[in-house]
């Protein structure tokens, strides 16, 4: 009979010493519970590798492509084409975002401005951020703001693996044809991650390279599987792909 109880007692103290352990344990997880349908960012960005450089690359592969050149500000002359309007159906584009009057968007890669003016009008009471990792494109950009005299287009230097912009302080977030030219994206698309407000959308636009038709430089073309690969290997929820632009897709995804 005392065996049995020596053989016992050991058992009761470990009995003892493991239920606080799981009370402990079932505190933590009410405290931090996962919320359904949510997307966690993962931990480690995606690897990069390098290669030979291409016509018009820089050999460096993401996700099994290969980034493409930068087109710096001497090609400010392109972006402001008399004939981009019949060739890329810009106003069109602007015209399937959904944004509020107040919202805050960025314009990521804005260039020479092309676009953030354009869409200026339609958050009077919210504001367009030019991202741009070249001064002298933010240089052009002020000045064409205070020609125009809008108010509502901020200049923003970013650098090439971060907006620079603070948690959650965007609703939306705008490239066009720049997105294939960045040179960290995995990075850069972690710092706009943060930067956006939960469910904030992201407004992809690049030049189609599943259409033979588009004339443009296949490495600053980009496939939609491609693109939806690289998004949602950073946290980003796929939406839609608007369709009818002459030569880009118009890819919306969420946070």
């Amino acid at each position: 009979m005392k065996s049995r109880h020596l053989i016992l007692i050991p058992l009761v103290l470990l009995a003892l010493f493991l239920v606080p352990l799981v009370l402990v344990r079932n505190e933590t997880s009410k405290i931090t519970p996962k919320i359904p349908g949510t997307v966690e960012l993962q931990a480690e960005i995606p690897s990069y590798t390098t290669a030979p450089p291409s016509p018009d690359g820089i050999g460096k592969i993401f996700m099994g492509r290969e980034i493409s050149q930068v087109m710096g500000h001497p090609g400010i002359g392109w972006l402001e084409r008399s004939d981009r309007e019949k060739e890329e159906a810009p106003s069109q584009a602007i015209s399937l975002l959904d944004l509020s009057p107040d919202a805050v968007i960025a314009d990521i890669g804005a260039g020479s401005g092309y676009y953030s003016f354009r869409i200026s009008p339609l958050v009077p009471k919210g504001k367009v951020i030019a991202v741009d990792i070249q001064q002298e494109m933010l240089d052009y950009l002020k000045k064409e703001a205070e020609a125009r005299k809008i108010t509502n287009v901020q200049p923003h230097l970013g650098t090439i693996e971060s907006v620079q912009l603070p948690e959650n302080s965007l609703d939306a977030v705008l490239f066009v044809d720049a997105y294939h030219e960045f040179s960290h994206p995995a990075e850069m698309l972690k710092s706009i991650h943060s930067a956006l407000k939960p469910g904030g959308k992201i407004y992809l636009l690049e030049f189609r390279a599943e259409d033979t038709r588009v004339p443009i430089k296949r490495l600053h073309k980009m496939s939609a599987a491609q693109a939806t690969k690289e998004f949602e290997a950073m946290g980003f929820t796929f939406v839609q792909n608007k369709p009818n632009l002459p030569w880009q897709h118009f890819l919306v995804f969420k946070k």
